[in-house]
């Protein structure tokens, strides 16, 4: 399942494909895709951990407003991945709790 359309994105059509990397595994994606639909497409639904009660959060509002679906990228934590495009090399990491940047 590829997500095709967004409401406050526009999505590309292109089936260039690149690749990124999400904990630790390589993944194809589709040039200015957004990290949730990449995951989305390969049946990845967790995204992060609660630090109160280690519950596992994904894609919730799609639109940016909420933090459900915040991830490390590039060591940069609560990127929030539902209107981030990926890019090529791309790091992409599951989250615990507030994150931590790394570098």
């Amino acid at each position: 399942m590829r997500i095709t359309e967004h409401p406050i994105l526009d999505v590309d059509s292109s089936d260039e494909s690149i690749h990124v990397i999400i904990d630790g595994k390589p993944y194809k994606a589709r040039q200015n895709e957004v990290i949730a639909a990449v995951m989305l497409a390969n049946g990845l639904r967790v995204h992060r951990h609660t630090l109160k009660h280690s519950e596992p959060r994904g894609i919730y509002c799609g639109i940016g407003q909420c933090t459900d679906c915040v991830m490390t990228v590039n060591g940069v934590a609560n990127v929030r991945t539902c209107v981030t495009p990926v890019e090529e090399g791309m790091v992409i990491e599951s989250q615990y709790g507030f994150g931590t940047r790394k570098g």
